[in-house]
């Protein structure tokens, strides 16, 4: 009989977090704060995407919700936060492209998990 703990991970299993922001940036402290809030995010293992959205992948939907956990206490006082969870098989149908030209997904980097 498998164990639900031990089962290897898959597409299905293994999450994608991204979250994306719109942070005010017009006051030496705005700007302060948006800088402390990435600054958080890469510290968490996330890396940029684009300017305002940020990615992480987690091997499970437990480890997800670490992370999430991390970025809501770390959230700035002031502008517009999304955070969203996709499945790997979901990340693995986006479609990238630069201007006309679709570009092939760069494979996330090795990350190791120590807790």
């Amino acid at each position: 009989m498998s164990d639900n703990r031990f089962s290897r991970l898959n597409q299905y299993r293994s999450m994608w977090v991204l979250v994306f922001f719109d942070l005010p940036t017009e006051t030496l402290t705005e700007r302060k704060y948006a800088a402390k809030f990435r600054k958080d995010l890469l510290n968490d293992g996330f890396a940029m995407f684009q300017f305002s959205i940020y990615l992480r992948f987690c091997p499970s939907r437990e480890n997800a919700a670490v992370h999430i956990k991390r970025t809501k206490s770390a959230l700035p006082k002031k502008g517009k936060v999304g955070i969203m969870q996709i499945t790997d098989k979901q990340f693995g149908m986006m479609e990238l492209f630069h201007g006309q030209k679709e570009q092939p997904p760069e494979l996330p980097s090795q990350q190791l998990e120590l807790f």
